[in-house]
Formats: structure tokens, C-alpha cells, sequence
């Protein structure tokens, strides 16, 4: 049982880094999308931003769903 623990916490704490992570990329994205002139850097930030929002709506739903784990245990 200690160890189902330890682990779960080891991969709480791993998917807490991949948001804090997705949301320093997607801060950084956000930037350089706003201090861009050229219409083709326009256009990449615009994937950029959009792919990095995916991300972070994918990583959140998982830690909702490990929290909603937790509280079955």
C-alpha cells in the first residue's frame, strides 16, 4: 500500500511540473505572439499558442481525473 502511494505521488508531482511547465510555454507563446509583425510569424504563434492550449486542457483534465482517484481510495 506504501508503495501504490509513493507512486501515485511521484506521478502527481510529474503531471503538477508538465502544467506548471505548459503554462510557462503558453505564457511565452502569448508574448511572442503579441510582438510579432510579420504574417507568417503571425500564423505560427497562432498553431503554437492553439497546439500549447490543447496541452494544457489535456494535462488538467488528467489531474481532475487523478484527483477524482484519490477520492475513491
Amino acid at each position: 500500500m506504501r508503495l501504490f502511494s509513493k507512486i501515485k505521488k511521484q506521478e502527481n508531482d510529474a503531471l503538477l511540473n508538465d502544467i506548471k511547465k505548459t503554462k510557462l510555454a503558453l505564457d511565452s507563446a502569448y508574448s511572442n505572439f503579441e510582438n510579432v509583425i510579420d504574417p507568417d510569424l503571425i500564423d505560427c504563434y497562432i498553431y503554437e499558442v492553439n497546439a500549447i492550449q490543447k496541452r494544457y486542457k489535456f494535462l488538467l483534465k488528467q489531474a481532475k481525473e487523478m484527483d477524482n482517484d484519490y477520492s475513491t481510495v
